[in-house]
Parts: structure tokens; sequence; C-alpha cells
């Protein structure tokens, strides 16, 4: 397989539980695919001191950088930042409490190769309320038919982009919407996009989000300004 230059791009809010694990994971993952890597965590305006606790473990580690957003973005912000800020060739992202395998990051940047993109989607459901899974089929339902994507699960928490993707792309969304943008705009340029089906592993420290009605409205707000300013 190739050797790529890295950059893991986390964001982050409220996850003081999960940060040293996090850290390590990629830290060590990094140090088997590249020498030449980088770990971002765009803290999401949190206000349990996981800001603080990054900030000390970056302090004696040059690979770790942290970026503070001064008011919480709805989670699509502190990606789009985070994207903005990987100075790597390939950037690969995952929800903080790491939910993607090491070895599926593994053979999925191997199909790199063919793809500018690798987007994740969950090969089980597993756990999640009905009321859920009724969101999110019908979010996966409305992305596809406003904007033809045939995504499978697009705000899968796992991804893979070449940095060049993001070259001539001028990113808006700030709620989880953002996802779906960069696989629109991408398909727009004509870059190459790939599916990996994975089982993502059970959130065992902390809290979710996502699901927070706030940020649903956000996000479904997000894609009609995008729909309609095409």
């Amino acid at each position: 397989m190739k050797q790529y230059s890295i950059s893991f791009v986390f964001p982050m809010f409220n996850e003081k539980e999960n940060i040293s694990q996090t850290i390590n994971r990629a830290d060590k993952l990094a140090k088997e695919l590249t020498d030449d890597y980088e770990i971002i965590v765009v803290d999401d305006a949190s206000t349990d001191g996981s800001a603080e606790t990054v900030e000390t473990i970056a302090a004696l580690d040059h690979h770790i950088k942290i970026i503070r957003l001064k008011a919480n973005s709805k989670f699509g912000g502190a990606i789009r930042e985070g994207l903005k800020n990987a100075s790597k060739e390939v950037i690969i992202y995952t929800d903080f409490d790491f939910p993607a395998k090491e070895c599926d990051i593994k053979e999925a940047l191997s199909l790199l190769e063919d793809s500018d993109i690798i987007t994740g989607y969950s090969l089980a459901i597993k756990h999640l309320r009905l009321k859920r899974i009724i969101l999110s089929k019908g979010y996966n339902f409305l992305v596809e038919f406003l904007f033809g994507l045939h995504i499978q699960d697009i705000n899968g928490g796992f991804k893979i982009y070449r940095k060049k993707v993001f070259e001539d792309i001028n990113l808006r969304s700030s709620s989880p919407f953002i996802s779906a943008e960069i696989l629109a705009e991408a398909a727009r340029k004509n870059f190459r996009i790939r599916q990996y089906g994975l089982i993502f592993e059970d959130r065992q420290k902390g809290i979710s989000y996502i699901s927070k009605m706030s940020i649903s409205m956000k996000t479904f707000y997000d894609m009609l300004v995008y729909r309609f300013s095409r």
C-alpha cells in the first residue's frame, strides 16, 4: 500500500472520558501508516474541560494540534474547521469515540489508490431507537432525492478524503449536513467516491449529541439552503 502523509481530524464536544483512548489509538495507528502525520482535534466549545485536557497533551507532542471554536457550531462547523486546517495529502475523519476499527481504516485506505473519497457505512443496525432509525433513513432518502447521491449512510462516522478534494470547494454548512455537502460538491466536480462497509464499534463512554432536535433542525435548514443556492 502506498504511504501517504495523513491528517486525522476529530470534531469534539464534551468528550473528556474518551480523549486519552482516542488520541492514543490515533497516534499508534498513524505511526503504523506513515512517518508524516498530524492529529487535529477541533473543540466545538466544550464545557467539560475537554479542550484544556487536549491542550495539555498537545503541549507534549507536536503531532497533536487543537483548534478551539468560541461558540458551538452544531458539529459540522468543527468538521469544516478541521478539514480547512488539515495539511497532509490524505485526511481521515472519524467521530471522536473512534467507532471505526483500525483494520477497517487500513483496508479502506488501500482503496484510495483509485478513489478520491472513501465513505463508510454500517453493515449492521445496532441498539438504535426506532425514532433514530426512521430519521436516519428519511434523511438519507431526502439527500438521494434532492442531490442524486446514492450513498448508503451519508453521515457515517468514518471517511477518508484526498486533500485535493477541498482545494476548490467552499463549504458553508455548520451542521451534520456538511457530510452531504462535501459528497454533493465532490460528485459535481467528478471526484471518485467509493463506499466501504464496516461494523462500527459501540460508544462505550460519553454521550452522542448528534440526534438532538436542535442539531436535526439545523441539519434540515442547511440542506434547504444548499439545495436552493446551487
